[in-house]
């Protein structure tokens, strides 16, 4: 069963209001607002022990809702998360497992690959470059059922031709094929966003441009889709919080980045100005709010010689299958619908929105569709567990995240197991598990202990593998043993290969 805690925080939501039958009026349809940061760690937050960061926002969404404390984005890396959201599938059926948005479309690439690098075990498969235009997004569904839809924000998932406004988005602003802006400071280098005054940031200028889509469209339902340009690189934040967290000292030791903690704090404003102007409008009682991160916290670029944020306790970071590179905050609040202040310990993923959207609104789906997620309405409405047997991530590449290696991982209970493609006996697989209850470091594999577990979940990831027809590695010919990556690793992935992760 799953566990919930009174009072805490985490998923907004929205209330179908029955309207007054006069003659006879339909149910009010709910509004939605996916609120997406780009590269938030899991304990980037207040709502999760950080004591570095000031989010007071966030903390006022987990009271209004219900916040998941086992929340996971489809991929460690963000676009083939943000494409999991709009298609409610894993991004592994149609091969867009890294970020390579900003990279020219490969519709007619094959994608098998048979030589790697001499450094690399194994050889990692290609991947398409781009969001298939004939997957029918949440976007194209809602708008079936009398939606207005928005974009604004972030994007990255393909150039000229793959954009929103291809995607079933009425208004697109800002969403091009950028892995992060040019500039955080106006102007922004971003041709459909308009720029400000001069050194306005880019979170405050996406922010208004939502609040005056909100003002537009407040007395027809709307979806709208905000992805934030922040936490991602290039690491920037205005001088006065820079010096605000400059001054401050994290009581844990972990988290010590000025630049961070300025950057999040605008993240928690937006949220806060975007929370205002719902309260304005009185519209907060009939709108949906799902606060997420596309993936775990960068630990892999540095400023000033450290990394951007420290996930502990969480293993590592972005670009890494372990907890802290897909372990991601959540929150959904939809007051009347949704208690107030609770918490769930329930496994979630990015694919579930999708089903959950259809479901809230009562938007019949495309039966072409196909939808790996599953609806967390009966969840967050009547408390009702999620009937699934395990959740996959596979992330089958060598990236410049550290100690990353081609893989496939499920969960199922507490427990985790990762399917190591080529780190076994002779290159084949080596499996590791890791009972997250007890161990939410990853620091102890206890796959000798539990040998009919990790059968168990390795024959669940290669069922889940095969149905999706995901790209495997296979043992590369070329393998040198001993001999080291660009990146001074045999783990590690040459940075130029896929820039501006």
């Amino acid at each position: 069963m799953p566990k919930f805690h009174y009072p805490t925080l985490l998923f907004v939501g929205l209330f179908l209001c029955t309207c007054v039958r006069a003659p006879e009026k339909p149910t009010q349809k709910p509004n939605i607002i996916m609120f997406l940061v780009d590269d938030m760690g899991w304990m980037d937050t207040s709502l999760n022990g950080s004591e570095y960061y000031e989010t007071p926002n966030m903390e006022r969404l987990a009271k209004m809702g219900m916040q998941f404390t086992r929340a996971y984005a489809a991929n460690p890396l963000c676009s083939p998360t943000r494409a999991s959201i709009l298609s409610g599938k894993h991004p592994g059926r149609f091969g867009m497992t890294t970020p390579a948005g900003h990279l020219p479309p490969n519709p007619n690439e094959d994608l098998t690959r048979t030589k790697g690098a001499p450094w690399q075990k194994v050889v990692q498969q290609g991947v398409r470059t781009f969001f298939p235009l004939e997957e029918f997004t949440i976007a194209e569904a809602l708008k079936t059922n009398g939606y207005t839809t928005a974009h604004i924000g972030k994007w990255h998932l393909g150039q000229k031709g793959y954009w929103p406004e291809e995607q079933g988005f009425d208004v697109n602003i800002g969403g091009m094929m950028h892995p992060g802006p040019p500039s955080f400071f106006s102007p922004y280098r971003i041709p459909n966003l308009p720029n400000g005054e001069p050194k306005e940031y880019i979170t405050d200028r996406i922010t208004y441009e939502a609040m005056d889509f909100l003002e537009a469209h407040k007395d027809e339902p709307f979806f709208l889709n905000f992805w934030q340009f922040g936490v991602h690189a290039p690491f920037q934040a205005p001088q006065e919080l820079i010096d605000k967290y400059t001054a401050k000292t994290d009581p844990r030791g972990k988290q010590n980045a000025p630049i961070m903690g300025g950057m999040m704090e605008k993240v928690d404003q937006s949220l806060g100005m975007l929370l205002d102007k719902l309260e304005e409008l009185d519209l907060m009682d009939n709108t949906l709010i799902v606060f997420f991160s596309d993936n775990g916290g960068n630990m892999y670029n540095t400023i000033d010689g450290e990394f951007p944020t420290n996930n502990y306790p969480l293993r590592h970071g972005k670009g890494n299958i372990h907890e802290g590179g897909i372990r991601v905050p959540a929150i959904i609040a939809w007051p009347g619908q949704i208690d107030p202040g609770t918490v769930s310990d329930e496994l979630i993923q990015s694919i579930d929105f999708y089903p959950t959207f259809l479901e809230a609104t009562a938007t019949a789906g495309n039966p072409a569709q196909q939808l790996d997620g599953v609806s967390l309405l009966p969840l967050l409405t009547d408390n009702k567990p999620l009937k699934r047997e395990a959740i996959f991530s596979h992330f089958p590449h060598y990236v410049v995240a550290p100690d990353n290696l081609p893989s496939t991982a499920a969960w199922s209970g507490d427990f985790k197991c990762i399917k190591e493609y080529g780190e076994g006996e002779n290159r084949q697989p080596a499996y590791r598990l890791y009972n997250l209850g007890e161990d939410p470091t990853e620091m102890n594999d206890v796959a000798a202990l539990y040998p009919k577990v990790v059968a168990r979940l390795g024959r669940l990831i290669d069922d889940h593998v095969a149905e999706i027809g995901g790209m495997v590695p296979v043992i590369n010919p070329t393998y040198v043993p001993g001999s080291k990556s660009p990146m001074g690793t045999t783990k590690a992935f040459p940075m130029n290969k896929y820039p501006s992760y």
